[in-house]
């Protein structure tokens, strides 16, 4: 796999996403519609402010949540670490519940809320493993914390209401129906973010080998992780802000990207990025297409498609998971 094969896939998938839904628009029409050619004013408006911002919103937010996935598995040199094991998903997660529960009468809004609960569950895991003092404090943090934001889901999808279930369900199980322009100048960040984790790619290979390898060539090992983890933090925690829960997206791609195209983190993180935003966009077409006009959550469809193909690339690898 090459990243000219992996463009020349995201492109194809994007004309595909175009075309397919629950309304069929030939070709032809959305070419004319991308071009400002003639075409009716209903497939220009289905082309230009329904699809496309919600194709971007997928290429953007899956890239940002696989090259997170990327970077943390590096980080930790840990092959099953993903963006959920410091919390930032789930701690987005409950922040958005609350507000879904409790209303706007005491908190900003849905994507602000999930926000600051991805950043707030990142700062107490930091926290937590700084007062440790070893990455497996801080592992075990977020594995703490996710126990506790899930626990708190659970209380509050008790309390509430069934259209407040109904809701708090569909939201946690990730979107992509509420795409428009705004959604996707907001996860025009991610990218920066993603930007930023590749430049510390040298010094995530160094890791790798150990932190104290690391620190013999010069690392601060304490300040790369903070700096990785509140990359992360800020890439996933915008993307489940605006789509909701992602699943499998964060684990899966780096181990594709891995057994492909090399372990260096100058390949693995942009060619990360690439296949999870072609992934999730497949994913999200699937959705919206299989049972139109009803939409299947695209979370649950990640999940079904990557968790039995992650435990055929285990089979098939043979233990050769290592980063």
């Amino acid at each position: 796999m090459r990243f000219s094969v992996l463009l020349l896939s995201l492109l194809l998938a994007i004309l595909t996403s175009l075309t397919f839904g629950s309304a069929l628009i030939p070709l032809a029409d959305v070419f004319a519609a991308l071009t400002g050619g003639d075409v009716t004013d209903i497939r220009r408006t289905i082309v230009l402010d329904i699809r496309l911002p919600r194709i971007l919103l997928a290429i953007l937010v899956g890239g940002g949540i696989a090259a997170s996935g990327a970077a943390i598995q590096g980080l930790f040199r840990n092959p099953l670490a993903d963006p959920a094991l410091i919390g930032v998903s789930s701690g987005a997660a409950l922040c958005a519940a609350l507000y879904l529960v409790l209303g706007a009468a005491l908190l900003p809004g849905l994507t602000a809320s999930a926000f600051v609960g991805g950043l707030l569950t990142t700062w107490l895991v930091l926290e937590i493993g700084r007062r440790g003092g070893t990455i497996s404090a801080m592992l075990l943090a977020g594995i703490a914390i996710n126990a506790l934001a899930i626990a708190g889901i659970g209380l509050l999808s008790y309390v509430s209401t069934d259209v407040q279930l109904r809701s708090v369900t569909f939201w946690a199980l990730g979107s992509l129906g509420g795409a428009d322009w705004y959604s996707v100048a907001v996860a025009s960040i991610i990218p920066v973010a993603i930007m930023l984790l590749f430049a510390e790619r040298h010094k995530l290979n160094a890791i790798t080998l150990g932190d104290q390898e690391a620190a013999y060539l010069g690392i601060s090992v304490p300040g790369l992780r903070i700096r990785i983890v509140i990359l992360t933090a800020l890439a996933v925690s915008i993307g489940v802000a605006l789509t909701g829960v992602i699943a499998f997206i964060g684990l899966v791609v780096p181990h594709l990207v891995r057994m492909t195209m090399g372990s260096t983190h100058q390949v693995v993180i942009p060619a990360s990025a690439i296949l999870g935003g072609l992934l999730l966009l497949i994913a999200d077409t699937l959705s919206r297409s299989v049972f139109a006009p009803a939409e299947i959550p695209v979370g649950i469809l990640t999940a079904l498609l990557g968790g039995p193909f992650f435990i055929l690339l285990i089979i098939r690898q043979k233990g050769k998971l290592g980063i």
